[in-house]
């Protein structure tokens, strides 16, 4: 690890982190809470993606969108109107948007195929964005003077890495420039992360071979086709679903760095409570 031990994390002129776990358990509570401080650099990965790698994604189908209109799409041909996305820390929303759903197009349900462009695209946006990590802590240095850095991760990290094996390439180089610190949450946070789901499913990105199996299983449980499929209740199906294929990867990925619990997060106030939890798991 990057710090071997507490004493090692306290002296440490320069503290650099990146943090992992399901979406809702407190990476971006964290991650705001030492930005606020004044001194750490927060690298949020999805706002890498949406701005860096999928923005001319997202801004194209919002266009493409736009076109089916006549009034805009005269607008946009004479080059009066500009269409964009509004990506910020707070507001990820048009990644998601972008990714979509599958299933009946009467219900916003993208074809299938199309689904699967999107994710393969996803996940090549968001590994490149992990290996970007290395460059921004740099950057963040040399460019800005901040001393500490926090890397905010996607959901989605444990997807596209084999945490088994120790020459992990994406793995071995986030660990060698980051402690790596797992959120981890109990089964009352995973009941109410999947009620907070059922209330408003959201995209997701998930590994090609899992998503495979899942749309097949939905198919086969509904005896609906492909058209048939309502967007939100296949996401809801699959979330429960990705939940339990998450959990055993992630747990395999803490062995690389330390492990907090998600109510540790929450009670978070001040910086110095973090120096102090981290500490406690060196």
């Amino acid at each position: 690890m990057l710090y071997s031990s507490a004493s090692d994390w306290h002296a440490a002129p320069r503290k650099s982190v990146l943090v992992f776990g399901m979406s809702g358990l407190g990476k971006t509570h964290m991650s705001n809470l030492l930005r606020a401080s004044g001194s750490w650099f927060h690298y949020s990965i999805d706002y890498r993606i949406g701005t860096r790698y999928m923005g001319e994604y997202i801004a194209d189908n919002a266009k493409l969108e736009a076109m089916k209109v006549p009034f805009l799409r005269d607008l946009l041909m004479s080059d009066s109107i500009y269409i964009g996305s509004n990506i910020t820390f707070d507001n990820l929303s048009p990644v998601a948007t972008y990714l979509g759903k599958p299933g009946n197009p009467a219900k916003s349900g993208l074809p299938f195929q199309e689904y699967e462009r999107r994710q393969d695209q996803f996940q090549r946006a968001e590994i490149a964005a992990l290996q970007d990590t290395a460059h921004f802590a740099k950057r963040a240095e040399d460019l800005y003077g901040y001393p500490n850095f926090i890397c905010d991760t996607g959901g989605s990290i444990c997807e596209w890495v084999d945490p088994e094996d120790d020459a992990d390439p994406l793995m071995t180089e986030l660990a060698n420039h980051c402690l790596m610190i797992w959120i981890k949450g109990d089964e009352a946070h995973t009941q109410e992360l999947i009620r907070r789901f059922d209330r408003a499913p959201k995209p997701m990105a998930y590994q090609p071979a899992f998503l495979t199996r899942v749309w097949r299983e939905y198919l086969s449980e509904k005896n609906c086709t492909e058209t048939e499929v309502d967007p939100d209740d296949f996401i809801r199906f699959t979330y429960a679903k990705a939940l339990a294929h998450r959990q055993p990867r992630y747990h395999a990925m803490s062995r690389w760095g330390i492990t907090v619990t998600a109510s540790e997060v929450s009670a978070l106030k001040t910086p110095d409570d973090f120096y102090a939890l981290v500490a406690s798991y060196l």
